[in-house]
């Protein structure tokens, strides 16, 4: 008997251990994933044809791998950007659209890193996250300026992301700079005007794109020292389009396209693109809401229901999409709504707040030489109808040829030759918002306010958006004729609605409030902040001189972050400084608010004490 369990006991041991043998040997039937990524540059590289750049170790990349031709990264900007990546999520569905919020996703659905990390990967960032979603759970194994594939265990599969500033933003307007790249030799943008100032600011982010080569290429021999090569899929992108202003922070092409290059060693090739080819090119649209599926699929882990992009390489790869799209929301401290969407030809450009000049004053974006000149030649009348575009009103909508017009100065929204284009496109961006439920038709302070016990991914569904999406539309056609509609929906039950019919007697101007008077004046004492705020600026910007006095005493209350919050005293503090000499009387009243930098949600704490110290100097002068 006791022989027989001796038997039993070593076959059981025996058992477990060749258990515990195959899954520990698992790991190396899985690839390593290695993504280089770098900021602010779109693809202004060799690989993809730009003779002016200098990039030898990302092109190596291209040159055993392949490059997509047609990548965007969603987001014009970093943290929204980001944040589609991680989530797998639209950041409209999700409330982080807006620059450096924070929202938090419902229970059950986590950031992709904790998928890979459940099938037995190692995770690292090196080093940037910007969320505009909170971290709960797992994420990663080590995030910071030392976080390293090197410190995994021994045969354990990796995922590993290195992040390269060098050549974001400002880094490309730091003086002094000797530029290595010649600015004569520069091909100045139709958008741009040619000047010694804008030369100057692209020959020195063509040199950062080369600093910034360097740093892949030390990351590439990591990988070669440590014999890892043949084991590691590698993945190189930007994280959005140039640091130049209209391009980040705009969802144009120029602010959206992204270098997206992947490199799959032979190991592993049945998880390649089904379009691969060594130093090939691929014509399938990508974009950043298709990296969490697609890094999931080549782990060999069905990405989740609740994800919206597609995977395009691995064991659950899908057929391309048709459409790739694009949102802007509010940008520090200037607020905004735009979506746009492509078919890899036409782009097509909703603006929900055409009022709203593309060149808003940004305080950080202002800092960069291009921007300053390009504003000044402005002022003095010195530039071309493709040149003033940015620093004027938008229209409702937009469309571009990418073949015809890559820099995407001629409108074509309207044009008879392309009505097709144009309806299609519309309606293609129009279904996508309904689809995701595209919660960014409501006021920033009610995406919070109204979530309550539910994250803003659920609350999306409960709220009537096909009917504010329509009164947004309507309003931001500024058709004098749809003006009545207008005014009637500001007795409307949904406060939504009436924010944006508020917005659409706002964009028709002088005539409007003529009309629209009496339902303004009591639209005052509505029960939603973001209302009276743009029933205020109604009356304040285009409104008689009593309409004004009433309009002052609405903003300057709901001015104070501290007893409004945050994003209530963003909106009245844009309103106040669209008053201009208007608003003067609120100067001594600013002066002395607090700055709510304290009570601000996290990451929004600059914005508030920023607008404060520029119109309280504007307002003054």
């Amino acid at each position: 008997m006791l022989r027989y369990l001796l038997l039993i006991t070593a076959t059981w041991i025996l058992a477990c251990a060749g258990t515990l043998s195959a899954a520990e040997n698992s790991g190396n039937d899985l690839p390593n994933i290695l993504w280089i990524t770098s900021e602010d540059n779109g693809p202004e590289l060799g690989c993809y044809g730009d003779t002016y750049a200098d990039s030898p170790n990302i092109d190596s990349i291209a040159a055993k791998g392949m490059k997509y031709k047609r990548a965007w990264s969603n987001a014009p900007v970093c943290a929204p950007a980001r944040t589609t990546i991680i989530s797998g999520i639209y950041p409209p569905a999700t409330g982080g659209e807006h620059m450096r919020s924070q929202t938090e996703l419902p229970d059950g659905i986590h950031m992709f890193p904790y998928y890979l990390h459940e099938a037995g990967y190692y995770c690292t960032n090196n080093s940037k996250e910007d969320y505009n979603l909170a971290k709960r759970g797992f994420v990663w194994n080590e995030s910071g300026g030392k976080a390293h594939w090197r410190k995994r265990k021994d045969g354990q599969p990796f995922f590993a992301v290195f992040n390269f500033t060098t050549s974001h933003e400002s880094q490309l307007r730091k003086r002094p700079h000797t530029p290595v790249h010649d600015p004569a030799q520069v091909r100045v943008p139709a958008y741009h005007p040619d000047t010694p100032e804008v030369r100057r600011d692209w020959a020195q982010y063509y040199d950062k794109i080369t600093e910034m080569d360097k740093q892949v290429g030390k990351v590439l021999a990591q990988l070669k020292e440590d014999g890892l090569e043949d084991d590691t899929i590698v993945f190189y992108y930007g994280d959005h389009g140039s640091g130049m202003p209209r391009s980040k922070r705009w969802p144009y092409d120029s602010g959206l396209h992204v270098p997206m290059i992947v490199h799959v060693p032979e190991k592993f090739k049945q998880l390649a693109p089904k379009e691969y080819e060594v130093g090939g090119t691929s014509e399938r649209l990508v974009s950043f809401i298709d990296l969490a599926p697609t890094v999931l699929s080549l782990a060999g882990v069905k990405p989740k229901e609740w994800m919206q992009g597609d995977a395009f390489m691995g064991e659950y790869e899908t057929k391309p999409p048709k459409y790739m799209f694009g949102f802007r929301g509010r940008m520090d401290e200037r607020l905004d709504m735009v979506r746009s969407v492509t078919d890899g030809r036409f782009v097509y450009i909703k603006n929900y707040m055409p009022h709203k000049i593309y060149g808003q004053h940004i305080d950080y974006m202002f800092q960069t030489p291009t921007t300053q000149v390009w504003k000044e030649m402005y002022d003095a009348g010195e530039l071309n109808e493709s040149q003033s575009h940015f620093w004027e009103e938008k229209p409702s909508e937009e469309l571009y040829d990418l073949v015809n017009d890559p820099d995407e100065v001629n409108n074509l929204a309207g044009d008879p030759k392309y009505a097709e284009q144009h309806v299609v496109l519309r309606e293609v961006l129009y279904q996508w918002q309904a689809a995701i439920g595209d919660i960014g038709f409501l006021p920033e302070d009610e995406i919070h306010a109204r979530s309550g016990e539910l994250t803003p991914f659920e609350l999306r569904q409960k709220y009537p958006l096909t009917l504010v999406m329509g009164v947004a539309m309507l309003a931001s056609t500024r058709d004098p004729e749809r003006l009545p509609v207008l005014i009637s929906q500001l007795s409307s039950q949904e406060s939504a609605v009436r924010y944006w019919a508020a917005l659409g007697i706002l964009m028709q101007k002088e005539t409007a409030v003529e009309q629209a008077r009496s339902q303004l004046r009591a639209a005052l004492d509505d029960q939603s902040p973001s209302v009276r705020c743009i029933a205020a600026e109604t009356l304040g910007c285009y409104g008689n001189d009593e309409d004004v006095k009433l309009a002052l005493d609405t903003l300057g209350k709901l001015a104070d972050p501290t007893e409004n919050g945050v994003y209530v005293s963003m909106l009245a503090l844009n309103s106040i400084d669209a008053m201009d000499e208007r608003a003067k009387p609120l100067a001594p009243v600013l002066a002395k608010l607090p700055d709510g930098a304290k009570q601000a949600p996290p990451r929004t704490g600059g914005y508030v004490p920023r607008l404060l110290k520029d119109l309280t100097k504007e307002l003054n002068e």
